[in-house]
């Protein structure tokens, strides 16, 4: 099918524009000397991770078990799921999981540990774990430095487990908006981290990893001593992202958008007026309204489970036809991608191809 032909609503990839933002993450980690571990939960996608990984990156993070499971299965060698796994039964899938490939966790409560190391010692596999640091964002996390050394010296002297560093994530910085405003939320979080890698040098326990840093944020953070960065979103870009701006104004314009939510004009009911097929089951609204990508002009709103309206916002702006088809992009990309089975996946004038989304609603 082509684009036109697609049924909608439908979930649709340019591969040709993901790949190019797959080659500009990849290249500029390699500039600024650290490896690149995307996040997954992003795209929900063995088929997207291990073009990540043929580009350069090292593995991919996951938030939950279930991702990490979809990853393992679809090839996918190495990964740091960067969430604190708490519950037997959680904690025996990811014991499984080492069996098959390289799992990473991490921890930030001397229990949470303990079970996890009690887990791994009773699959008869060893998980390296990173002790999560709170930069400031109030989530998980060990806000306190000689804290989090403990935990890493009560990681070393436990078997089924391998410290391996430290996870060093704040997310509430990446949509921090104007870039002024985001280097100086970063560089305050990079001084936060500062004090707990000054905390292990003191206590002369190595971190060989150093895991964190977002799309949002990954340029202001590689003189802050990460390994590894754990950028997602920037894969299909998204319009929360987009707007937070960069040095050349209020747009992001790093990656482009490679990600959009086809849609048919199923009703024009004035001239200022039109009526989608995709409503809140097709577009999240955590994020804020997605975008007409092709219809200046227009804001979009939302008008039901099945419907999206478009209302005229600029005198002259063009009226889309009856069973015309729009690209919407979404706000926010990832829960976005969460209520969709699959992509039509778009690449020059090939037929759309079709690529589950393996890890939708993985959320154990």
């Amino acid at each position: 099918m082509t684009l036109d032909a697609l049924d909608t609503p439908a979930l649709v990839l340019d591969a040709d524009a993901m790949s190019r933002n797959i080659a500009r993450m990849a290249d500029a980690a390699r500039a600024a000397g650290v490896a690149l571990r995307p996040h997954a939960k992003t795209h929900k996608s063995p088929a997207v991770a291990r073009r990540q990984i043929a580009a350069g990156a090292v593995g991919v993070c996951c938030q939950k078990v279930g991702e990490a499971e979809i990853m393992v299965e679809g090839g996918v060698g190495d990964v740091l799921v960067t969430n604190e796994i708490v519950g037997a039964t959680k904690l025996a899938r990811l014991a499984g999981l080492a069996k098959f490939a390289t799992i990473r966790t991490v921890v930030d409560h001397p229990d949470g540990l303990d079970a996890l190391a009690a887990a791994c010692a009773a699959a008869g596999v060893e998980i390296g774990v990173l002790v999560e640091c709170d930069l400031g964002m109030a989530r998980c996390g060990v806000a306190d430095p000689a804290a989090a050394v403990a935990l890493a010296e009560r990681a070393r002297a436990r078997q089924g487990v391998r410290f391996d560093g430290l996870q060093a994530y704040h997310g509430k910085i990446q949509h921090v908006a104007g870039w002024a405003q985001r280097r100086a939320a970063s560089e305050a979080a990079n001084a936060k981290l500062a004090e707990f890698r000054a905390a292990f040098a003191a206590a002369r326990i190595a971190t060989p990893i150093v895991s964190g840093a977002g799309t949002g944020s990954y340029e202001f953070q590689t003189q802050a001593g990460y390994t590894e960065f754990q950028c997602g979103t920037y894969v299909f870009m998204d319009k929360q992202y987009r707007d937070v701006g960069d040095e050349t104004g209020e747009r992001y314009s790093r990656f482009e958008h490679a990600l959009f939510v086809l849609a048919t004009v199923m009703s024009v009911p004035s001239d200022d007026r039109v009526v989608l097929d995709a409503g809140l089951k097709s577009l999240s609204i955590d994020g804020g309204l997605p975008e007409a990508m092709d219809l200046p002009g227009w804001s979009f709103a939302f008008g039901g489970d099945e419907h999206g309206v478009l209302r005229r916002t600029a005198a002259g702006a063009r009226l889309p036809k009856l069973g015309e088809k729009l690209r919407i992009v979404p706000a926010h990309g990832d829960t976005t991608i969460n209520l969709h089975d699959e992509y039509r996946v778009l690449s020059g004038g090939a037929p759309a191809m079709v690529w589950p989304v393996a890890a939708r609603g993985k959320i154990r």
